[in-house]
């Protein structure tokens, strides 16, 4: 039906008959003469209508936008002054001898070009939000990504194998998608949140390097980085320790980005171990660009008289920390306080600040309500390790380690880019040496960092009972920019190992085999020391493409309320579909 996409026009085909279908974007009445705006995928051309060609301006007389359009006519040169640089098509118009308006279109309710959109609009009439340049070029890039990352696994020697999205429902941290079963009343499948325990399985059975591009399903919160459904790099391998899966990947992830959008990473990428970013940054995704760091205070505080510092200082777990802002003593008293409304949003009961105005002069020189509180000689080493000037704004976290590291960590990389003190350019990160367990501190029992198949640091097995706390893995995560893109671990393959993490855990043997029976069951049968990585291709293309939401790369999203507002989902189903699950409303009649 075409010889042509609209953006792939140019001054090479002047003189020649060109074919064109597409979507009129824009159309133009001068009085005499109609000019079309024809669009495809490729971009747009300006198309001519002339009173001579009399039938094809008949038509064009008629064409509101959005109508789609096939269009015949020969290519020109524009004439001089009415080029247009911004498209490839600039140089050149079509003067049309013939057009058939394919289909109508309703007006529709934005202009396609329209980049002041809200959200609620733009994915309520989605199919036309998708015409958008922007997101045509995203999901475009989406695919680029998709099949960088195919290619190089399969040069590689990966396998890509599929594994169910029906399966039984396991304990992997966050909550699952239910989904009942029609022939056995009362039981139910699962949506994976990973192919975590099948992939593991495929190493037992010899594929040697599995990867998929698979969905996950996780019912969580939402937020801008994450969706109920979510595309997931798979990938596992056999015979490779930590630092062989670690390269591989790092080599995908720099081929990934140099292939789909033109973006050379680091190589290597630099390695930080989580208690050094958790320490430095208070968080274990930090964004290298910001160039801020914590100092630790806590030893400094343990006798000051200002009990907010010193309850922590003096408590196991505690921890007081300062962020220093350079130049930010010159901010107006009601933005710090905002900061501090923030920081009770992340769980603080507060935000201690003090501003440095002589420092040379002791506490003089410094301005804020809690100095009084502090003595010389903290004040001093506090304004030494902070390497304070006049000018500058210096915060405090000071709570259990957990809350102080979060808004601190949080402070830190959100007034670090408002604030400017922010690179440009990308910086990628690996944090290893995860601790293998966490302390439920209510229940006072441990429960997995990652998943109860996490295999210890070499040497690390004596804690994983005797001193759970000092037990670290070997698990590692793949940070750009302050996004955690991807994250994997080498897996448990002794049972011996696997029993001792399952006794730190509590898990009982029935529990263990009612709930991973199937996965021990297939370990025993010469599992060979294997371990992986998933990475999210949404927050990858995300950053790709310079987006602050990954709802911008994905072709149907939900809202943060977990809606999709273009088909209504979720919806009521009917009393009858129900009854065939065997489930009863709770407001029902006959329940």
């Amino acid at each position: 039906m075409r010889t042509h996409y609209c953006g792939e026009l140019d001054a090479s085909l002047v003189g020649r008959t060109v074919t064109l279908c597409g979507w009129a974007h824009r159309r133009r009445d001068h009085g005499g003469v109609i000019f079309i705006d024809l669009r495809d995928r490729e971009g747009l051309a300006q198309v001519v209508f002339n009173p001579d060609a009399r039938d094809a301006f008949a038509t064009a007389e008629k064409v509101r936008n959005e109508y789609v359009l096939r269009v015949t006519g020969l290519l020109r040169k524009r004439p001089e002054g009415s080029t247009n640089p911004e498209l490839r098509s600039g140089e050149v118009e079509l003067v049309a001898r013939e057009v058939e308006i394919l289909n109508a279109s309703v007006t529709p309710p934005f202009q396609i070009d329209d980049d002041n959109l809200s959200e609620e609009v733009r994915l309520a009439n989605r199919v036309l939000d998708l015409r958008r340049a922007p997101m045509q070029k995203n999901l475009r890039l989406r695919h680029r990504a998709a099949a960088a990352v195919r290619r190089f696994l399969d040069e590689q020697g990966f396998v890509d194998i599929e594994t169910p999205f029906l399966y039984k429902s396991t304990p992997e941290g966050a909550r699952e998608f239910l989904v009942p079963s029609r022939l056995h009343d009362g039981h139910f499948y699962a949506l994976p949140q990973s192919p975590q325990l099948f992939k593991q399985m495929l190493m037992v059975a010899g594929f040697d390097r599995y990867y998929q591009i698979v969905k996950c399903f996780r019912d969580e919160d939402l937020r801008a980085d994450r969706q109920p459904e979510f595309t997931q790099i798979d990938v596992e391998t056999s015979f490779l320790d930590e630092a062989a899966i670690r390269a591989l990947m790092e080599a995908l992830v720099r081929h990934v980005f140099r292939v789909a959008a033109k973006i050379e990473l680091a190589d290597p990428f630099p390695v930080m171990r989580y208690d050094d970013a958790i320490r430095d940054y208070g968080i274990d995704k930090p964004d290298l660009r910001v160039a801020l760091k914590l100092v630790e205070l806590t030893d400094v505080m343990k006798d000051v008289d200002f009990k907010v510092f010193a309850g922590p200082a003096n408590t196991a777990g505690g921890r007081v920390c300062a962020l220093r802002l350079p130049g930010g003593g010159a901010l107006p008293r009601s933005q710090v306080d905002g900061y501090g409304e923030l920081a009770r949003t992340l769980g603080a009961k507060g935000l201690a600040w003090i501003k440095v105005n002589e420092s040379a002069k002791g506490a003089a020189g410094l301005q804020s309500p809690i100095v009084k509180n502090l003595h010389e000689k903290a004040l001093a080493e506090t304004l030494r390790r902070c390497e304070a000037r006049d000018g500058d704004l210096i915060l405090f976290g000071a709570d259990r380690a957990v809350v102080a590291n979060e808004v601190m960590g949080t402070l830190r990389q959100k007034l670090g880019h408002e604030l400017g003190h922010v690179e440009k350019g990308w910086r990628p990160l690996w944090v290893v040496d995860f601790p293998m367990f966490e302390e439920d501190a209510e229940a006072k029992t441990w429960k997995a960092r990652h998943h109860p198949f996490t295999s210890p640091k070499d040497g690390h097995e004596e804690f994983i009972e005797s001193a759970p706390g000092k037990a670290y893995a070997k698990a590692y995560d793949v940070v750009l920019n302050g996004w955690e893109i991807g994250g994997g671990s080498v897996r448990i393959h002794r049972p011996e190992v696997q029993e001792k993490v399952f006794r730190a855990l509590n898990i009982s043997k029935d529990d263990q085999r009612a709930k991973f029976g199937f996965l021990l069951d297939t370990l025993q049968y010469g599992a060979p020391p294997h371990g992986g990585i998933a990475f999210g291709l949404d927050r990858m293309v995300a950053l790709m493409a310079g987006t602050e939401a990954i709802r911008d790369v994905i072709a149907f999203p939900k809202t943060q309320r977990g809606q999709d507002l273009l088909t209504g989902a979720p919806t009521p189903v009917t009393e009858k579909q129900l009854r065939e699950l065997h489930i009863r409303l709770r407001n029902s009649p006959q329940s």
